[in-house]
């Protein structure tokens, strides 16, 4: 019932992994690498945060759960999700502009992006919160035009995030321990 779902929010999971996956040899100066520390320390319980929420919503569509508790879990994960960017938008915008060129506008537009994606999984929240469970067949079509809604969700809008963590900056936020992608726990394979 929920597979579509399962299979949307790895590429959610995707996203959240470019935040914590970039990589250079280039050495960055101070400054770069402290506005790279104010952002990586927020950034790996955020990305937990997150991927604890998929595991969730991916657990409940592999075992027989009622319509109501999936609706539960998924409500639930979708209001963590939406939490988690809000935080991550919040440290990127606490952080100040990064001290490369063309800094303010790459800082503005990740910022603009991740609050964009808070407020996207929030209306996919409110969207769960409303579905009836009293019809399973209704139910299921209901969560299968969710998937569709977050699989684009999943496919857009990570430009400004890639933007942000290229050149010296991208260099920074590598080095940095919130920011350096888990060795292992990769997504889910849809």
């Amino acid at each position: 019932m929920n597979k579509k779902l399962t299979a949307a929010l790895s590429g959610g999971a995707a996203l959240v992994l470019a935040l914590t996956g970039c990589s250079s040899d280039d050495d960055s100066g101070e400054k770069t690498d402290a506005w790279a520390k104010k952002v990586c320390d927020q950034v790996k319980p955020q990305v937990t945060k997150i991927q604890k929420a998929n595991a969730s919503i991916n657990e409940a569509s592999q075992q027989k759960k009622s319509p109501e508790e999936v609706k539960k879990i998924d409500s639930a994960a979708f209001q963590n999700i939406s939490e988690a960017y809000k935080a991550l938008a919040d440290a990127v915008d606490d952080a100040g502009e990064p001290p490369v060129d063309k800094g303010k506008k790459l800082q503005t537009d990740a910022v603009k992006e991740l609050r964009g994606l808070s407020t996207q999984y929030a209306g996919l929240k409110t969207t769960v919160d409303e579905m009836s469970t009293k019809d399973q067949a209704d139910f299921a079509s209901g969560l299968k035009e969710l998937a569709t809604k977050l699989g684009k969700l999943g496919k857009s809008g990570d430009v400004s995030l890639q933007k942000l963590q290229s050149g010296d900056l991208g260099t920074a936020m590598a080095e940095q321990k919130g920011c350096k992608r888990p060795a292992t726990g990769a997504p889910p394979s849809a």
